[in-house]
C-alpha cells in the first residue's frame, strides 16, 4: 500500500524503537550512501514537528525507509496548493503577501504541522 501524508491522520503506527537522525538539510540514503534530494524549510519544518508530534510515525517511516521520500511529497502538495491558492487570492484583490500568508493558514495542517499522535 502507498502512504500519503493524508493517510497519516487516519492511521494508528505501529511502535518501532530505531535510533534518531538528527535534522539536517541534506540526508543521505542509508542503505546506498547516495545523496538524496534535500530538504527545503518546509521539509525540515515537517520533520521537526513531525519528530515531535508524531514520533511513532516517524519511527515507522524510518523503519522502512520511506521518511525522506514522505517529506519531500508534504514539501511539493505544500508548495504546489499554495501556488494554486495565492493566484485565486491575488485575483480576488489580495496583496502578494496577503495570499502568501493566507494560503499557508490554509495549507500548513494539511501535510507540514500534522496534529499530534494519541
Amino acid at each position: 500500500m502507498r502512504l500519503s501524508v493524508k493517510n497519516f491522520q487516519k492511521q494508528s503506527w505501529p511502535s518501532a524503537v530505531t535510533s534518531y537522525h538528527p535534522i539536517s538539510n541534506w540526508t543521505f540514503s542509508q542503505r546506498e550512501g547516495l545523496p538524496m534530494t534535500p530538504l527545503t524549510q518546509y521539509g525540515r519544518m515537517a520533520e521537526k514537528h513531525w519528530r515531535e508530534h508524531r514520533p511513532k510515525m516517524v519511527r515507522e517511516l524510518e523503519r522502512t525507509g520511506r521518511l525522506h521520500q514522505m517529506l519531500l511529497e508534504a514539501e511539493e502538495k505544500t508548495k504546489d496548493e499554495m501556488a494554486t491558492l495565492r493566484t485565486q487570492l491575488i485575483q480576488t484583490g489580495s496583496t502578494a503577501q496577503q495570499a502568501h500568508d493566507q494560503a499557508w493558514e490554509m495549507v500548513r495542517e494539511k501535510y507540514i504541522l500534522l496534529p499530534p499522535e494519541e
